[in-house]
């Protein structure tokens, strides 16, 4: 299997590059091959713009989703950009790991989705999106680290429901192109715990990847679960944290 692992963390002495390390040398063990981008590390720029294209289709405004499709076609992308592009498409299961900040991605990870997940390559043309997604076969998976306890992440807790926080990155960027999403991996409450807790999450790391290939999948909705209104089809029952069914123009205001 080839692996590819999308690091975020800005500190190398962490505890996240400690997982990173353990990660990389489980599954080299394995026989697996790892690519590791190193964000903090490399220098990535996370901010789009019009220098991400060696050529314009519009340069008197930059339309960023529009260049990316005619780059996906013509290979003008910035150098940068299709070093990481080539390893999204190399890889069979990628790993984004990063501390949890205002419950998302640092931003230089929210900065590699916006200028990697290219439109016309990983999802937008001919409808290539959930189901029918441009890295549809794949497999990701998040692993997080946190500074709060796990019962502030229960349906009851402070911060809301885990699986409810992550609902933007599993169904809104892995679900969107079509990879097949894992539950996540979270390490709990690192700076307040000690040695032996840490030793117990990088063991925890080490046995979760040990099994990553057969790891099920979280429930997704198919594309042609939903009717030509763009919403749940009636007879489809809610199989996700995100969907539910209400009264057509309940939510929205909208008819059908």
């Amino acid at each position: 299997m080839r692996v590819l692992i999308v690091f975020a963390h800005p500190e190398p002495h962490s505890f996240g590059h400690a997982l990173l390390d353990r990660g990389v040398e489980t599954l080299r063990g394995q026989g697996h091959e790892v690519q590791v981008s190193d964000l903090y590390a490399m220098g990535f720029n996370p901010v789009a713009s019009g220098a991400d294209f060696t050529e314009r289709r519009f340069p008197d405004a930059l339309q960023y989703d529009r260049e990316q499709k005619q780059a996906s076609q013509k290979h003008t992308f910035a150098p940068d950009i299709q070093a990481e592009l080539d390893k999204l498409l190399w890889c069979d299961q990628l790993i984004l790991q990063f501390p949890l900040w205002w419950f998302s991605v640092p931003a230089i990870l929210k900065g590699w989705i916006d200028r990697v997940f290219v439109n016309g390559t990983v999802y937008g043309a001919g409808g290539r999106r959930f189901d029918r997604g441009g890295l549809q076969g794949r497999r990701a998976m998040l692993a997080i680290t946190t500074g709060c306890e796990a019962r502030m992440m229960a349906p009851d807790g402070l911060l809301g429901e885990r699986d409810v926080i992550l609902w933007h990155l599993h169904h809104g960027v892995f679900g969107y192109v079509g990879l097949q999403v894992q539950a996540p991996f979270m390490a709990w409450n690192i700076q307040y715990t000690d040695a032996e807790a840490r030793a117990a999450y990088l063991d925890a790391y080490a046995e979760r990847l040990r099994t990553l290939a057969d790891a099920p999948v979280l429930p997704m909705h198919r594309l042609d679960e939903f009717g030509p209104n763009w919403r749940l089809k009636p007879e489809v029952a809610p199989r996700t944290v995100g969907h539910r069914h209400v009264a057509i123009g309940q939510a929205t205001g909208e008819g059908a």
